[in-house]
């Protein structure tokens, strides 16, 4: 495609003035005013035939097969012109949902970058390459489109799991940090052992240290092969974004750390993702193995805009159940009606399985809450989201008190918060 650019359409409106005057003054020599627009109209096209042509380019597009949810994909584009080259050359990619970022960049020909980012999981597409380019008077714009029909895989974040999984499992971890339960507590009894200071005095047979003349001590192994099982709520709340990402990759990148730890310590774990209806429900998986299998499971979980339904959900849920299990629930309520109708059916899973609720905690909520009464607007907003805060507190301690535990962590801590209050539960034998 060949049209003329800014500057030519700039140059041909500035002989209308002389053209108008012309036609006024001489009426017999209206003719001379057009003159101008004609020498302009030819310089455009002599332009636009001049130079490298639109079947002269080559451009190439280098990007990843794969990328994780909140990271930098960075895309590289080829342009080579076999003859003379322009000086400047004009490249755009169009991008789906699943990518942002600068899809448009003016450069020389030659390697290209886009840095991009990847804000959305799913598989993004990259369909069309444009190119233009000018003429050497500036003139004329020369454009091609390709067909590159590329696509990039946006799978759930498992560097937080990675990271995290290398802190937790060192064997030598430092104050502040989880080391891997093995023995001294759990809910199998394994042997005795002297009583150390610092071991949990509860551990103490005192039958044994009577008849030795000294604090003998039970030992325990962390037992394995529990059932976890990984709900996940990918109604609209979820889908809504907080720090760049969505709710939802958020609570995926936390089950995916709880899992590889469980995983780690023999534990079997399912998926079960759901809206308006289940539309995930996998497992269960056991073994380090069966950790990419797991990843591409929670992978299939995409957005929706239907409003979560509880009740079907967590009945089909418990319907998939035959042993009691550990339900973490991630999930996330503001108004009291859906959290009403969550509470009818959560009590029934209470009943015969462990619930352990994960929310992030509301940041925003809690900014307007503690602004600052600068005008009646924040205190408009500080009155609405104290009262949203306040359902949300009730809410929760109506949980506790049916006897869900609950975890409740700004957004950047959930896995590790997450696991904590696993071991924690691994520890206790609440299962």
């Amino acid at each position: 495609m060949i049209y003329p650019s800014a500057r030519a359409t700039a140059l041909a409106a500035a002989g209308a003035l002389p053209a108008f005057l012309i036609a006024l003054l001489f009426p017999s020599l209206w003719f001379l005013g057009l003159i101008w627009t004609l020498g302009v109209i030819a310089m455009t096209l002599v332009d636009g035939l001049a130079g490298a042509g639109r079947g002269d380019v080559a451009g190439t597009v280098v990007a990843p097969m794969t990328a994780m949810v909140g990271s930098a994909v960075a895309i590289r584009l080829n342009t080579r012109f076999p003859g003379v080259s322009p000086g400047t050359i004009e490249v755009a990619l169009n991008l789906d949902e699943r990518l942002t970022g600068e899809s448009r960049r003016t450069a020389e020909p030659g390697e290209i970058a886009l840095d991009l980012q990847a804000s959305r999981r799913g598989t993004a597409r990259l369909e069309r390459l444009w190119l233009r380019w000018r003429g050497p008077f500036g003139l004329a714009w020369k454009q091609s489109e390709e067909v590159i029909d590329r696509t990039i895989a946006i799978t759930p974040d498992i560097g937080l799991a990675r990271e995290e999984a290398v802190r937790l499992f060192r064997r030598d971890a430092v104050a502040g940090m989880i080391a891997q339960l093995e023995r001294g507590a759990g809910s199998e009894f394994h042997s005795l052992t002297d009583y150390n200071r610092g071991m949990d005095r509860r551990s103490i047979d005192w039958k044994h240290s009577a008849r030795h003349g000294r604090l003998i001590a039970k030992e325990y192994r962390t037992e394995a092969n529990n059932n976890i099982v990984l709900a996940i709520d990918a109604g609209r709340l979820m889908s809504e974004p907080v720090g760049g990402l969505a709710k939802l990759d958020r609570a995926v990148a936390a089950a995916l750390l709880a899992a590889f730890v469980a995983l780690k310590m023999g534990d079997r774990i399912s998926l079960f993702g759901f809206d308006a209806q289940p539309r995930v429900a996998a497992g269960p998986l056991s073994g380090t193995g069966a950790f990419g299998e797991l990843q591409a499971l929670a992978a299939q979980l995409d957005y929706s805009e239907d409003e979560t339904n509880y009740t079907l959900a967590l009945t089909a849920l418990a319907g998939r159940l035959d042993r009691r299990s550990l339900v973490i629930l991630f999930t996330d309520f503001v108004d009291p009606t859906s959290a009403e109708l969550m509470l009818r059916t959560v009590g029934h899973l209470i009943e015969r399985h462990l619930v352990l609720f994960v929310l992030p905690r509301d940041t925003e909520l809690d900014g307007f809450a503690d602004a600052p009464p600068a005008d009646s607007d924040a205190v408009a907003r500080a009155v609405t989201a104290a009262a949203l805060l306040r359902d949300r507190r009730l809410v929760i301690a109506r949980l506790e008190r049916m006897g869900a535990h609950i975890i409740v962590a700004p957004y950047d801590q959930l896995g590790a918060a997450l696991v904590n209050a696993y071991l924690d539960i691994k520890q206790r034998d609440l299962l």
